[in-house]
């Protein structure tokens, strides 16, 4: 099974930066979806970035519209490795993000952070507050 591992949440004043890292790990294909969700309290999950991790390059990489502009998805030194780098944050921000994986995911365009059925995998989350 696919294993995420997210890390770099923490506590932030408005406007300032963070960057969240997820390590996946137990997949034998060679390229993967990663996407990052959050989840305020008394809310449902939404999908904030996708991108497919290919060969050679990361390609179908998309947000949602309220942090498009402030986040930026890519992947990280290792190739199972995605980093979501966070800028100008608000309150609006504050949640529990997750990572999750799949196969195909974001292949699916941009629905594919209208819902969680697009993504099999998924990490523990990491908390996010700001102030």
């Amino acid at each position: 099974d696919v294993q995420l591992v997210e890390s770099g949440g923490g506590s932030v004043q408005a406007g300032g930066s963070l960057r969240l890292s997820c390590a996946a790990s137990g997949y034998d294909y060679t390229a993967i979806s990663m996407a990052w969700f959050r989840q305020a309290p008394g809310k449902e999950r939404e999908g904030v970035a996708c991108t497919y991790i290919g060969v050679d390059t990361t390609y179908n990489t998309f947000y949602s519209d309220s942090v498009n502009g402030r986040f930026t998805v890519s992947q990280g030194n290792a190739k199972n490795a995605v980093y979501l780098q966070m800028n100008d944050l608000k309150p609006e921000d504050t949640a529990m993000y997750y990572c999750a994986a799949d196969r195909f995911g974001c292949l699916r365009g941009r629905t594919a952070l209208d819902s969680t059925s697009a993504f099999g995998y998924w990490g523990q989350g990491t908390q996010v507050t700001v102030s």
